[in-house]
């Protein structure tokens, strides 16, 4: 009986925020794999071991959850004064599938931090100690991202004394900006796909609900924690242990996406399962964290829960708070009222692992409402670099 050897790829794998994900230089992957196509999405499948029904990824790189079911692509760009284009894929866990719809805003600090690793970067801008500025083209969404990286002795800085809640050690940190980040591709071309900041959402099986869908970072549909039954300080196992609130969630996820125009029949969810996200939102109010840590009312402005390829996420992608700071900058919005209302530039949310600040400048223009830029810190770090091995007819 004839056996297919397994072939090695290069490869890197790195936590990036409270994300982890392989990283590839698009040079090192195999040849049919350097081209989007079958090949590529079955070779990064299998490099995470999906699919899987045992939703286990025991036979793989991933961790079976959305925040560890992550591939990422690197270059150098090919847009004028950019340093990298940067490729992600969501894989799913049980299904044979890669979502290329969207980006993740935790790997986007890895994609900073291994451009510089990779060799991708001009050596002659990086300097000996100090920040060195990534400019990244996100590639999914046709965006800018500029990572401020800190470097030491000329190589990225990786340790530090920078705590981000949902992980677990201090590590350097690192600046993002996420520039004119609000959706103007061919999927829309307004902040707010519905022209509006609150619309009436018909959910069926569930009626209708108040809902804030904005396309800033990643398209989000926003609801009341209230109006859902919940009170917005919900961790993991309240939402994911239990089969009917989560239907319930992805039936509000499917409407928003119809009401957006991201989808034009409800079964083409099922193949866009990254985006749109769907999060709940509450007034400030006292809990605890899934570590047990207590956040009070007072260190918060509001409180966000939000669900990503079907679960309620850990901590909050970052793409998904940059949604929550543009919305919270937008007097009207759920968001922003669930903060108090107002005009803001800034937002500190509690999330199941602690809190979170992020910033955003919003601005009326011709009576429509626009972002320039969010920022936010997260931090990045290599965890193994060297080869994955996938066996040679997996793609």
């Amino acid at each position: 009986m004839a056996h297919t050897p397994q072939v090695k790829i290069p490869a890197t794998y790195l936590r990036g925020g409270t994300s982890k994900g392989v990283f590839f230089r698009l040079q090192d992957l195999p040849e049919r794999c350097q081209v989007p196509g079958p090949a590529r999405d079955k070779l990064f499948m299998r490099v995470i071991g999906s699919p899987d029904p045992y939703s286990a990824h025991i036979d793989g790189m991933g961790s079976a959850t959305s925040s560890t079911s992550k591939c990422v692509i690197l270059s150098k760009s090919s847009q004028p004064d950019h340093d990298v284009d940067y490729l992600y894929g969501q894989i799913a866990i049980d299904k044979a599938f890669v979502d290329w719809s969207g980006n993740c805003g935790n790997l986007s600090t890895g994609a900073g931090a291994f451009a510089i690793h990779a060799g991708l970067v001009d050596p002659a801008r990086i300097p000996d100690n100090g920040t060195c500025m990534v400019r990244i083209w996100q590639a999914n969404i046709g965006k800018t991202i500029i990572a401020h990286v800190p470097v030491t002795n000329g190589q990225v800085q990786e340790t530090g004394d920078f705590e981000l809640d949902g992980v677990t050690f201090p590590a350097a940190e690192i600046v993002l900006e996420f520039l004119d980040p609000s959706d103007d591709g061919e999927e829309g071309s307004a902040l707010f796909p519905t022209g509006n900041l609150i619309d009436e959402l018909e959910v069926p099986g569930i009626g209708v609900l108040k809902a804030t869908m904005i396309a800033a970072g990643i398209p989000t549909v926003f609801v009341n924690a209230e109006e859902i039954g919940y009170t917005g300080a919900e961790l993991r196992e309240a939402i994911n242990t239990d089969p009917e609130a989560l239907a319930r969630f992805e039936a509000i996820r499917v409407a928003g996406a119809l009401r957006m125009g991201l989808i034009k029949s409800a079964e083409e969810a099922a193949t866009r399962q990254h985006t749109p996200k769907i999060a709940f939102v509450a007034p400030a109010k006292d809990y605890h964290t899934a570590s047990g840590k207590e956040v009070k009312a007072g260190e918060i402005d509001l409180l966000v829960r939000a669900l990503s390829m079907g679960k309620l996420h850990h901590a909050m992608m970052g793409t998904c708070a940059v949604a929550i700071g543009t919305a919270a900058a937008i007097p009207g919005t759920l968001v922003n009222l669930a903060a108090g209302g107002g005009e803001r530039e800034a937002v500190r949310f509690g999330h199941p692992s602690g809190t979170l600040r992020v910033g955003a400048e919003a601005r009326r223009v011709n009576g429509d409402w626009s972002v320039t830029k969010a920022v936010m810190s997260r931090s990045a770090r290599i965890l193994m670099e060297g080869w994955v091995r996938v066996p040679g007819d997996a793609f």
